[in-house]
């Protein structure tokens, strides 16, 4: 049985980060769900690897740019699942032990250096703990953690294909 071909796999992981995303800003507008800094990581971090990934199939590249464009890409699920995590532990947190509210974005910038401002993110406040919206009774940090965690594994795939020498592209005759 032969695999896809590597630019199969990195559009098939395009098209899954572009259709979550555009669900996370049907949540945002249509929904009318305001995500919380956290949220917006994740955002952040979905965008980035829906674009290496889109790159990557545009490109079609060879055994090395394979390898890059897949580390990059995993490297953006794995800090995605990280950012999901930290986001379910806090929901279940009592939000009693959360900070009310966080300075403006604008604030953190100017005042905190770059690592004080994730410090802030990743402690948390009541803004992450509100579960406004659940399907399969799973809220949206928990289906954020199992994409971020479905295209690692999409990743190392890819990456074990690398590593045992299975030919990326299908041989010509």
């Amino acid at each position: 049985m032969s695999l896809a071909p590597s630019r199969s796999l990195f559009l098939l992981a395009f098209m899954a980060g572009a259709l979550t995303l555009g669900a996370s800003f049907y949540l945002e507008y249509g929904a009318l769900l305001r995500p919380c800094f956290l949220c917006q990581v994740q955002r952040l971090l979905l965008t980035t690897f829906a674009l290496i990934n889109l790159m990557a199939a545009i490109h079609n590249p060879g055994r090395c740019g394979t390898y890059l464009y897949g580390l990059a890409s995993m490297s953006c699920a794995l800090l995605g699942a990280v950012t999901a995590v930290r986001q379910v532990l806090l929901q279940n947190t009592a939000s009693d032990q959360l900070p009310e509210c966080w300075p403006s974005l604008h604030y953190m910038i100017e005042n905190l250096s770059f690592w004080q401002a994730v410090r802030s993110v990743f402690k948390g406040s009541v803004d992450c703990v509100e579960i406004n919206w659940t399907l399969f009774d799973l809220s949206v940090p928990e289906w954020s953690l199992l994409f971020f965690v479905a295209m690692l594994i999409l990743g190392v795939m890819q990456f074990s294909r690398l590593l045992f020498g299975q030919p990326l592209r299908p041989a010509r005759h």
